[in-house]
């Protein structure tokens, strides 16, 4: 009992950190446009029609709103804390500072979920506006080689493989194994690409919204989840797989340059930035079309191409959504081996993971690993199962977040903290509440899931960490 409450003091966890020989390449703009890479994609791209459509209707608005509110005070949780303890592991690090070992593990463990599973929902995305693309040409792929196997059921669909979403995984990880400053440079330019391009459809189809379409606001509701406020809040929970980007920044504390200055700035810079981006679009969405029509794989393309005026916007779309997505892989696919590596150096995972590559100075080796799990992920699954699975891991890591800050006040009140949130309780108790709330809109079959992959967790753990932990040995 005592190693699973075993605590590792933050003085110690930057000590541990300073072994580690990454690449100090990030300031300020390059961490606000990884969170921004991280965090528009998915969400704007094809989660957004989905619960319009099915949840929220055109309150849709409102449940990015409450999404926003939500990750604004955990963000504010991991400003303090990537201050504080600026090192890579994220939420990992600061829970095992915090609230011990076994709690590390399994907040580690839903890490390794959002990230590598976000990931993977992401690049199933990505194949549904690769194809719309390809339609223009008149080239069609076999539906076998660009549809999941399974659907939402677990159930066989006949297909082979997604052969699209694993293709550019794959690539976009040979670009993380060679540097996070080509990475970084890679990223900017499709963060500055998409943007624009979002912009330009907000501002291109905004003349054209019936605002008929907006009414009712929020739909009567259709059963549990399905519109009045509680589809709001489904919506919220939905979407909120959207918002997970903003996190991904304390994942590359170890390569800033100044992360006690630079880390705050990055996120909460980055989610502003996305949360007017993302009502916006969800504004233009709903406005151009009946929300019932936005239930589909491309679904901006399906309310751009409602109207014969925008027909230029689509293809406009479709580039702007592959970049899009692109680069939320791409962060994916850097925040991911950096928490096994962080996991790896306090001995709960093989020595293996903690290697860097001598050129690249990149964790190269869990690099490959998490390229080849993502993509396969990414050939087996349809999206409705991932998006969902990510959202959970992700509330149940910031929930953490938020009572790490407060217990930390209470155990180290006199350690340095370069950012310090005013009024911590009320912002920390409140972003606890709030995720559990958005948990709570979770269906029994996603809870199933999320068991099976926690007690999975805890094997790993309990036959392999707890004996090799280097926090046992030195105690």
């Amino acid at each position: 009992m005592k190693q699973l409450f075993a605590t590792k003091h933050p003085t110690a966890v930057t000590s541990d950190a300073q072994k580690m020989d990454l690449h100090r390449a990030l300031g300020p703009w390059g961490l606000t446009a990884l969170g921004i890479g991280a965090v528009i994609g998915g969400g704007i791209f094809v989660i957004t029609g989905q619960a319009a459509a099915q949840h929220a209707g055109p309150a849709i608005m409102l449940s990015f709103v409450l999404a926003a509110l939500c990750c604004t005070f955990c963000a504010l949780a991991y400003a303090e804390f990537a201050a504080m303890v600026p090192v890579s592991g994220s939420a990992y690090t600061y829970t095992y500072a915090t609230l011990g070992e076994l709690a590390a593990w399994f907040i580690g463990w839903m890490l390794i979920l959002e990230y590598g599973v976000s990931a993977s929902a992401v690049a199933v995305s990505w194949t549904g506006y690769f194809l719309s693309l390809l339609d223009h040409f008149g080239i069609h792929l076999p539906a076998a080689l660009v549809n999941a196997p399974l659907d939402a059921k677990l159930k066989p669909t006949g297909a082979i493989a997604n052969l699209p979403a694993a293709g550019i995984v794959l690539a976009l990880t040979w670009l993380c194994y060679v540097g996070i400053r080509k990475s970084s440079a890679m990223n900017t330019a499709m963060v500055a690409l998409k943007s624009g391009l979002i912009i330009l459809v907000i501002i291109a189809g905004w003349r054209y919204i019936d605002t008929a379409n907006w009414h009712p606001f929020i739909p009567e509701p259709q059963g549990h989840g399905k519109f009045g406020f509680d589809g709001v809040l489904r919506g919220a929970a939905m979407v909120f797989f959207a918002y997970i980007g903003f996190e991904a920044v304390s994942v590359a504390a170890q390569e800033s340059r100044n992360p006690q200055r630079d880390m705050p700035i990055g996120m909460l810079l980055s989610l502003a930035i996305c949360t007017v981006l993302y009502i916006g679009m969800a504004a233009v969405m709903t406005g151009l079309v009946p929300f019932t029509m936005l239930g589909t794989d491309e679904p901006v393309v399906t309310a751009v191409a409602a109207h014969p005026q925008l027909g230029w916007l689509r293809i406009v779309v479709e580039i702007g959504a592959l970049i899009g997505l692109s680069s939320v892989v791409l962060v994916m696919i850097i925040g991911q081996p950096r928490i096994f590596m962080i996991m790896a150096r306090d001995g709960l995972l093989p020595p293996v993971f903690t290697r860097i590559h001598d050129k690249y100075k990149t964790p190269h080796i869990n690099t490959v690993i998490t390229g080849i799990g993502i993509a396969l992920l990414a050939a087996i699954f349809p999206l409705d199962i991932l998006g969902d699975l990510t959202s959970m891991g992700t509330l149940i890591a910031f929930a953490a977040v938020c009572i790490g800050v407060l217990v930390l006040r209470r155990t180290a009140p006199d350690l340095p903290r370069p950012f310090r949130i005013k009024g911590a309780w009320p912002i920390c108790i409140a972003g606890v509440v709030s995720c559990l709330i958005l948990l709570s809109t979770m269906t029994a079959h996603n809870w199933a899931l999320m068991i099976a992959w926690t007690v999975i967790g805890l094997l790993i753990y309990f036959l392999y960490g707890y004996r090799h932990s280097k926090q046992h040995k030195q105690s």
